[in-house]
């Protein structure tokens, strides 16, 4: 295993050492600017979230709510670049030591080149992708380069995943499971579900990977629901909000370092 990978599996196994869920972020690259998307990352960071997931904007996101679809919208209008994502991923880990994924659609890295895109995280100290829409079955590509280069590949599983094919998604990724929570389209709810938890369960007896929930997740309340039964948090869209919600960047960069450290007392059941 090498070092990018590492360090976000050393993450995963120190929260589970504390006997809590590890925290992840999620945040788009180049929201509101590229600038302003890094010192969000390292905001979350400094508020207490474990991992970061920086979202590749995409112009049709075809799995994200209308938050992050505002959000990817600004990115875009603003000329973000796949050179920006991994310009965000650098400053990120060189400025907190911690890991960073990025969140992508598949069509952007086909268009961009496997490869390239693979050896270009790597190098920037990611640590792996999450890619919502790939098959695994059609990953086979995108896994022989991302292992070369030392890169979790990261699938997501659903409720109505059957056993079957939650074993065969466990047994393609790498670094931990994605698991929705429910199915839809990302955004904050006032409940997560009980789908989540049985998803966990099922997930869990197919792999000995962590398995970290995401879609949904907005309070510290929910957090310790969630960290009740899963490895990891996943939070995105109530980070956005934060931000598109904020009078001026500062503001947006406070109240997304104040969302985390609220929600890390949720994981960590001190809230």
């Amino acid at each position: 295993m090498s070092g990018n990978i590492r360090l976000l599996s050393d993450t995963l196994a120190a929260a589970k050492t504390e006997g809590r869920s590890a925290l992840i972020a999620y945040l788009p690259a180049g929201f509101p600017t590229v600038d302003g998307g890094i010192a969000a990352v390292k905001a979350v960071f400094d508020g207490g979230a474990d991992i970061v997931e920086v979202g590749l904007p995409h112009s049709d996101p075809v799995l994200d709510g209308p938050v992050i679809q505002t959000a990817d919208d600004i990115a875009l209008r603003g000329g973000v670049k796949i050179a920006d994502v991994m310009r965000t991923v650098r400053e990120a880990v060189e400025a907190t030591g911690k890991p960073v994924l990025v969140m992508t659609y598949w069509n952007p890295i086909d268009r961009y080149g496997v490869e390239r895109f693979t050896a270009e995280l790597a190098e920037a100290g990611g640590a792996g992708c999450i890619l919502p829409d790939l098959p695994v079955q059609e990953s086979a590509q995108w896994r022989e380069h991302a292992e070369k280069h030392g890169l979790a590949t990261v699938f997501v599983v659903a409720p109505s995943s059957k056993d079957a094919r939650l074993a065969e998604i466990t047994a393609a990724g790498s670094g931990f499971v994605y698991a929705a929570s429910l199915m839809g389209v990302t955004g904050t709810r006032e409940s997560v579900g009980t789908q989540a938890q049985d998803l966990v369960a099922r997930t869990k007896a197919t792999t000995e990977l962590p398995v970290c929930v995401g879609l949904g997740v907005s309070s510290a309340a929910q957090a310790a629901e969630v960290a009740g039964f899963a490895d990891g948090v996943i939070v995105g869209s109530a980070f956005v909000k934060r931000m598109l919600d904020a009078t001026d960047d500062a503001a947006g960069l406070e109240a997304v370092r104040e969302l985390a450290a609220d929600l890390a007392k949720g994981v960590r059941g001190t809230a």
